[in-house]
């Protein structure tokens, strides 16, 4: 019979019996089985009995026939077992019931070492030995394998028992547990999730007999407890004890960390043994009571490595083949216990969102007619969350189109109760230390979106390691650090952060930390509110029309730090200064000031910018930053493009730090500082349009300069020779008239423009280090042969004089 029809025939019998139990009647019949055997009765557990059937060499098709149609194989293994070939026959077909038809075997080891079970040693490998002569080789080695199999299912050993009685007791509720336990199917139907099944099958690796630790990590309502459940329903029966431990962290007291470790492992060892009020002395217990036991435990929104040091400490605590899932906020818990598989549950696709949306909403996989458009624009505000998902779903179930549309606004507005209630935890994880919940903020409200390293440079200061808090963030899945070093955060985490500034103060938001509603930051400068809470503030002036500024508008805001006034170009939006004002006093503290259109004429002599990092103020009216030479030490970038009025730049000796300098379409501009020439730091500088810049001088040297740009600089008519290390040169639409040879030993020199250079008439000698080449020069007649040499080339445009040949 083939193993497929074998497996058909033995799952079509019905299961007449609980229990099947095998045993040498000469060591346990009159003593252990009669009182086991009356526990099973009292229990209500139908056990097969087979007193009535005469024994001979080989087992009769009645008991073939009780042991398949029985739920659980009993093994009990004693000195005598392999004396006998019923015995071993039985364990035969228990064993092959286990493999093709999910029966359940519990060996109870007797006054006998597993081991010697296990490799036939000992007085039970003698008497096995015996046994075995005169059978076949294959007959033997069956019976090797089968008793090497059922001593690896870890079981019940007397010799750990002081009581048999309480070692009955134990076995027979256990088989009452399996008796009462059926897969469960409930997370069946929940989209994706046989795909989270396999995956974690994978890293579960059942067949190997080895405790394994599995964490499940990702961030609050992305699904984590429900893959756990739905593993929990279909694996734990094949486990000897099983236990699903919810949320425990809100089961860890964190007063005294020893007795808080031990009331944890109280309930979970009474959880795990169902023994009601367990009570124990020392952390040693669960090695103690589980170490021989086939477990599958699953630890459920752990916060602390104590909770695992608690429950799970070691390996070893554990029998052969148990496992154990972690599911958590916090990647860090599982490198400090030493966790090494780890699922990390990701988003669904689009199309599983709506799926999941749909079937919340409206008890099916897709919207009905008329709902589609809705329905999408409610998973993208989701953002894919299932928790969201859910939850705005069963919020929106059975109401008509028009309410639908009637509710959307309040519901982007503000966070379900439920929803919040859930993504709140992982904020308040983050303890009573201020600064990792203010770092969160700060990317809510400001910085989503932005570049790890230019958010470190803007938040670090002297207390705060934000790198180390970044991290923190990211292992607690509150935000997500991309391979281009990107910081995103999920849409309704932002919009929680956002929340928690706005209850800050409800009805007066100068006293909040953040800014970011454009009619309160309309109110809060109109009126001169802003209080010294303010740490940050991003006004997107599209959304207001005009908006006049008083002297006293940023007076109270002592600590304020971040700066942002932004809008599209189009936009007409204006932000005047009252009448007789040129400029505003700005906070010492600022560390970016990003004002676009800004109508001050020239910045205050009170504003003293020692702590500002980043300027950046396009399209400004200013026609001079800052007089004599002011405290840039902290200064990295500055950004002044489009200020057509702007007629000279500041000292910047003490810009020691300045990285990056835009200048582009300055028309007014005549000429630069000479303490340029000593910023040894800058590696960018855009002079693009500055149309009325004086020549850069040519004694001059910059050796980090990487980018330059003077692009239509109309009075450059030398080759700008000053930095080696350019890897991109831009000279479009100069008078130069020649390319000195030196430029053929720029071997940084990536890309070079000249295009309408007119006055070129030697076609330029460029390094073979050259990928991007963009050459339009009416002067040129000939093509020199070396182009084709120009093996790195990737992209090459070029247009000469038509006479060329």
């Amino acid at each position: 019979m083939s193993a497929s029809s074998s497996s058909s025939l033995l799952s079509s019998i019905q299961r007449r019996y609980d229990v099947f139990s095998s045993f040498s009647g000469q060591d346990v019949r009159r003593n252990f089985l009669s009182h086991l055997l009356g526990e099973f009765n009292r229990k209500g557990i139908n056990t097969f009995v087979d007193n009535q059937i005469r024994r001979s060499e080989s087992i009769g098709p009645e008991l073939v026939q009780a042991i398949r149609a029985s739920r659980i194989g009993v093994v009990i293994l004693t000195k005598n077992y392999a004396s006998s070939t019923w015995c071993l026959d039985e364990l035969l077909e228990i064993m092959e019931c286990r493999k093709t038809a999910d029966q359940k075997v519990i060996p109870i080891f007797y006054d006998m070492d597993p081991s010697d079970v296990r490799k036939q040693t000992g007085d039970f490998g003698t008497a096995f030995e015996r046994t075995c002569e005169g059978k076949t080789e294959e007959q033997k080695q069956s019976w090797r394998k089968a008793l090497t199999d059922v001593a690896n299912i870890g079981g019940e050993h007397s010799h750990n028992w002081d009581s048999e009685a309480a070692m009955m007791l134990k076995i027979a509720t256990d088989i009452t547990n399996i008796l009462n336990f059926t897969p469960s199917r409930d997370f069946d139907h929940l989209v994706g999730m046989e795909a989270h099944i396999a995956k974690m099958n994978s890293l579960l690796c059942m067949e190997s007999n080895e405790v394994r630790v599995v964490g499940i990590w990702g961030p609050a309502g992305i699904g984590k407890t429900t893959i756990a459940r739905a593993l929990y329903g279909r694996l734990s029966g094949d486990f000897q004890l099983s236990v699903f431990m919810e949320n425990v962290k809100g089961s860890y007291s964190r007063n005294d960390r020893y007795s808080s470790k031990l009331q944890l492992q109280e309930q979970f060892l009474s959880e795990m043994l169902n023994l009601k009020d367990m009570r124990i002395n020392h952390l040693g217990v669960a090695e103690e009571r589980l170490k021989s036991q086939k477990v599958f435990i699953v630890l459920d929104d752990v916060d602390k490595l104590e909770q695992l040091e608690a429950l799970a400490n070691e390996p070893r605590w554990f029998g052969a083949g148990s496992r154990i899932i972690v599911t958590t906020e916090h990647k860090e818990l599982f490198k400090g216990h030493g966790v090494n598989h780890i699922y990390e549950v990701n988003f669904p696709s689009g199309n599983e969102a709506l799926q999941m949306f749909s079937q919340s909403a409206f008890k099916q996989d897709y919207p009905p007619e008329g709902f589609m458009g809705l329905a999408i624009e409610v998973t993208k505000f989701a953002n894919r969350l299932p928790l969201g998902l859910c939850v705005l779903g069963s919020s929106l179930r059975g109401k008509s189109k028009c309410e639908w549309t009637r509710e959307l606004p309040s519901l982007k507005a503000s966070l379900h109760g439920d929803i919040e209630k859930i993504l709140r935890v992982g904020y308040d994880s983050l303890g009573d230390d201020d600064k990792y919940k203010t770092i969160f903020l700060h990317i809510a409200c400001l910085f989503d979106g932005e570049g790890e390293d230019r958010v470190i440079q803007l938040l670090e200061n002297s207390t705060l390691d934000i790198k180390f808090g970044l991290g923190v963030l990211v292992d607690r899945a509150l935000i997500n650090i991309s391979s281009d070093k990107c910081i995103t955060m999920h849409h309704l985490l932002r919009q929680m952060g956002r929340e928690i500034v706005r209850r800050q103060s409800a009805h007066e938001p100068g006293k909040r930390q953040f800014l970011i509603d454009a009619q309160e930051i309309y109110d809060v400068l109109s009126d001169n509110t802003g209080t010294e809470s303010v740490l940050g503030i991003s006004f997107n002036m599209s959304e207001i029309r005009e908006l006049f500024l008083g002297e006293r508008a940023f007076s109270g805001m002592h600590n304020l730090q971040i700066l942002r006034f932004y809008k599209l170009w189009s936009d007409k939006a204006i932000v005047h200064l009252h009448e007789g004002l040129d400029c505003l006093p700005l906070p010492r503290k600022l560390k970016l000031l990003h004002w676009e259109g800004c109508p001050m004429k020239h910045m205050s002599f009170r504003f003293r910018p020692e702590c500002l990092i980043e300027i950046n103020m396009k399209w400004s009216n200013l026609k001079k930053l800052w007089e004599g030479v002011p405290m840039l030490r902290s200064l990295k970038k500055m950004e002044l493009s489009g200020s057509t009025s702007l007629e000279e730049l500041p000292d910047l000796s003490e810009a020691l730090n300045l990285e990056h300098l835009d200048m582009q379409n300055c028309h007014s501009l005549v000429k630069l500082p000479s303490s340029i020439w000593k910023l040894s730091r800058l590696t960018f500088l855009h002079l693009y349009g500055c149309r009325n810049l004086e020549p850069l001088p040519a004694n001059y040297a910059l050796d980090s300069l990487s980018y330059l740009n003077i692009g239509e600089c109309s009075k450059n008519v030398v080759f700008p020779e000053i930095s080696s290390e350019i890897k991109k040169l831009s000279v479009s639409f100069t008078p130069i008239s020649a390319v000195p040879p030196s430029v053929d030993y720029w071997s940084c020199l990536r890309t070079l423009e000249m295009i309408g250079c007119g006055n070129v008439t030697e076609f330029p000698r460029v390094p073979y280090t050259v990928s991007k080449l963009h050459l339009h020069l009416s002067g040129i007649k000939e093509i020199p042969p070396w182009i084709s040499d120009l093996y790195g080339l990737k992209e090459l445009s070029m247009a000469f004089c038509t006479e060329l040949r």
